[in-house]
Formats: structure tokens, C-alpha cells, sequence
């Protein structure tokens, strides 16, 4: 029986068995043979042809949903009870560590500026050295960051938060590669991502974040958890305007 949904998944993007089977690394017979036999791909090419058409592995091949759940739960690395049981050394060692990507959205996230300091020109020297390193931070002006900080009990305090820590990014703005967005979305998550790292921190309905949970997650190819939240990031991205 014919796979169907890649079949589709591959016409609706506008690619051909060709484009796939180059961005994949396999030969288009590979391919071919995946929608004409529904044969499986290796897991590694799943998350890669998944990725590139922009659909989940398990809508293209439901037979890998069991393999696909044991990978995402092995994705959770520790939980946090809050922000504060982070260790600082784990801050510093996936700021440090990162090569790739540093994205960060939050409303503020001061803490994390005062605590580095000189993180500004960190990410500013990833960037010149190919990084590509994404912030959004709440716009101080619109109405979610005003009804989060009345959620919180700390009413124009997080604008003004929102406020330093753009000024302290000020040094890293003009550096290509960097680039700040402001955001107007109602946040259900502050993510901090270096690199296959992340960090999630759950918004908790009348508590600050900083006294609600953390959960780690690290990438594994054909897991879920960490493209998901990813997922979110990039459609906050989308919406955000420069700052």
C-alpha cells in the first residue's frame, strides 16, 4: 500500500523526490520506494525528510508513534521544581558550550543578563563566529506584558525588566547573526535554547516564573519534545517585530 500522506506531504511543500532525496542523502529510488511501499526510512533519514517538508514523522509513518514517544521521553533530561534549583553552572556551561543557535524568548529575563553579565558580548562573538542567536523579549507597551505583570503582583515592574534587558543587549544588537524581536503574545512557556539544549520554563497562572518549574530537554533525532517547543518558538518569532 502506497504512502499517501508522503506523497502528499512532498507535493503540497512544492519538492519533488529529487529535492528530498538530495536534502536526505539517500537516492531517489530510496525515496521512490518509501511512497510506493510504504517502506519505513532509518530514523535519522525520518527526521530529516519530516523536517525539511515540515510535517510530524508519526502523520508520515504511524508506525514509528511507540518509537517516536520512548525517544521523547528520553529527551527530559532533569526537572527543576523552580528557576532557582537550576544550577548557575549548567547557565554557564550551554552558553558556553553553544556553537549554533541561541534562542531566547521570555518576557524579561533579566536574571539571566544580571547573573552574565557579560553575556551580551558572548553572544555577540558566537554570532561573528556563525551563531545564529534570536531574543524575544515582551514589548514593554502592549497589554500581555501588563497583564502579566498583574498576574505576577508586580504590576509595571516586568515592563520595566523588559526594558533593562533590552539596554543591556544594546552592545550585541549591531553585530549580524544577533537579532532581538519584541513580542505581544500571552507566553505559556519562557524557552532558552543552546544548541540540542533546552530549557522551559512553565508560566504558572499568578506566580512569577521564576518560582515555577524547569525542565531540561536535549534533541534526539525522531523525538518530539524538543521540536515542539521549538515549534512555539519559531511561531512567536513570526509574530514579533524588530525591536
Amino acid at each position: 500500500m502506497a504512502n499517501e500522506r508522503l506523497r502528499a506531504a512532498i507535493s503540497a511543500k512544492g519538492e519533488t523526490i529529487q529535492s528530498v532525496a538530495e536534502h536526505v542523502g539517500v537516492d531517489p529510488k530510496s525515496v521512490e520506494r518509501w511512497i510506493t511501499t510504504n517502506r519505513t526510512p532509518h530514523r535519522g533519514h525520518r527526521w530529516k525528510a519530516a523536517t525539511f517538508l515540515g510535517v510530524d514523522e508519526v502523520y508520515v509513518w504511524p508506525s514509528v508513534e511507540k518509537q517516536a514517544e520512548k525517544a521523547s521521553a528520553s529527551e527530559l533530561i532533569t526537572y527543576y521544581p523552580h528557576r532557582g534549583a537550576v544550577p548557575a553552572p549548567l547557565w554557564s556551561s550551554l552558553i558556553e558550550k553553544a556553537t549554533d543557535q541561541v534562542d531566547i524568548l521570555v518576557y524579561a529575563g533579566l536574571f539571566l543578563f544580571d547573573s552574565h553579565p557579560d553575556l551580551p558580548d558572548q553572544l555577540a562573538e558566537k554570532a561573528k563566529a556563525g551563531a545564529q542567536v534570536r531574543i524575544l523579549l515582551g514589548d514593554p507597551d502592549s497589554a500581555a506584558v501588563r497583564q502579566r505583570g498583574e498576574e505576577e503582583g508586580i504590576g509595571d515592574d516586568l515592563a520595566a525588566r523588559a526594558r533593562i534587558t533590552r539596554r543591556y543587549l544594546q552592545p550585541a544588537v549591531s553585530t549580524p547573526g544577533v537579532e532581538i524581536r519584541l513580542h505581544d503574545t500571552i507566553l505559556y512557556n519562557s524557552i532558552y535554547r543552546f544548541d540540542d539544549d533546552v530549557l522551559v520554563n512553565p508560566h504558572v497562572l499568578g506566580a512569577p516564573a521564576g518560582q515555577n518549574p524547569v525542565m531540561h530537554f536535549k534533541y534526539l533525532p525522531g523525538a518530539r519534545t524538543f521540536r515542539h517547543y521549538m515549534r512555539s518558538f519559531d511561531f512567536a518569532w513570526e509574530q514579533g517585530r524588530r525591536a
